[in-house]
């Protein structure tokens, strides 16, 4: 019987062992920065986007193994978003999973050249790929760039202590959180050797938990505790963000969630191989507690 809790834990101490592999120690020269990254990418974490790519190849007949390159490139872009989005010049926080952020311990500048090199570690991962390496890189950096999770980090700031606004919130969704998800699970398919109709399935699936993962991401700013979150609450609505509740208010953004939820369960049948997982995966995003 499947049991997503073990799932969860196998993917993490995978994608935590290929990282440690693949990452160059942290005394290699310039040992302060590779202390700096090894320090947030060793932070915790629940590795979701690295354990979607690796479902994703999975719901289309491979092995996890398929997906390794490109689910280390992609905790890697991630990890670098994180970093910079700490910066005391963007939302400047003590904490994230729970420990001291990169800048905090390591400083401004160390912080955003671990962040750089992070970001160019990804790319070297993604085109060691076995299978459709151009195409994952491509993947990668069209989910990276100005219209992708950088636009969407831009917008976030942007929209500060301005009226809520759903076109801007949309446009937020899509690209600060969203596009990562949706490189994810595409890479993955892209490693498994994966047919138009499971790329597309998996399009229509990430789409969906993508939003969701910011939806339940801006509840849990609002209900939960930083006990449990490992980082700063309240945050959002003291800066005036846009989010969820912001623009359609607590019942709304449940609604939302719920179908956002129903929609990535029915483009599962796209798949060819077993989507247990990518189903259960779905499921926690819209009930997770942290």
């Amino acid at each position: 019987m499947f049991e997503l809790p073990t799932y969860l834990a196998e993917g993490a101490r995978w994608i935590e062992e290929a990282l440690d592999r693949l990452v160059l120690p942290a005394d290699t020269r310039p040992a302060r920065l590779h202390a700096a990254m090894r320090h947030s990418l060793f932070a915790g974490g629940k590795r979701l986007r690295p354990i979607l790519c690796a479902a994703s190849a999975e719901a289309c007949g491979a092995a996890r193994g398929a997906a390794l390159f490109p689910a280390a490139a992609i905790e890697c872009l991630h990890t670098y978003t994180l970093i910079h989005d700490d910066l005391p010049c963007m939302d400047d926080d003590d904490l994230r999973r729970g420990v001291p952020t990169c800048h905090k311990v390591y400083g401004d500048a160390i912080a955003l050249l671990a962040g750089d090199a992070l970001q160019a570690l990804a790319f070297e991962f993604a085109a060691q790929t076995p299978m459709h390496a151009l195409e994952i890189v491509r993947e990668l950096a069209d989910a990276a760039g100005s219209v992708g999770v950088v636009g969407g980090q831009v917008e976030d700031m942007l929209g500060e202590h301005l009226p809520p606004d759903a076109e801007r919130l949309e446009y937020i969704q899509l690209h600060k959180t969203g596009d990562l998800i949706v490189c994810a699970c595409r890479m993955g398919v892209l490693a498994a050797g994966g047919s138009p109709d499971a790329l597309a399935a998996a399009t229509r699936y990430a789409a969906a938990i993508g939003e969701a993962f910011q939806i339940a991401d801006d509840l849990l700013n609002a209900t939960a505790t930083a006990e449990q979150l490992g980082k700063a609450v309240g945050t959002d609505a003291a800066r005036g963000k846009t989010t969820a509740l912001s623009v359609h208010g607590m019942d709304g953004a449940k609604k939302r969630l719920q179908e956002l939820t129903d929609a990535a369960l029915q483009a599962l049948p796209g798949f060819p191989g077993d989507t247990t997982p990518l189903a259960a995966l779905a499921r926690h995003i819209a009930a997770r507690k942290n």
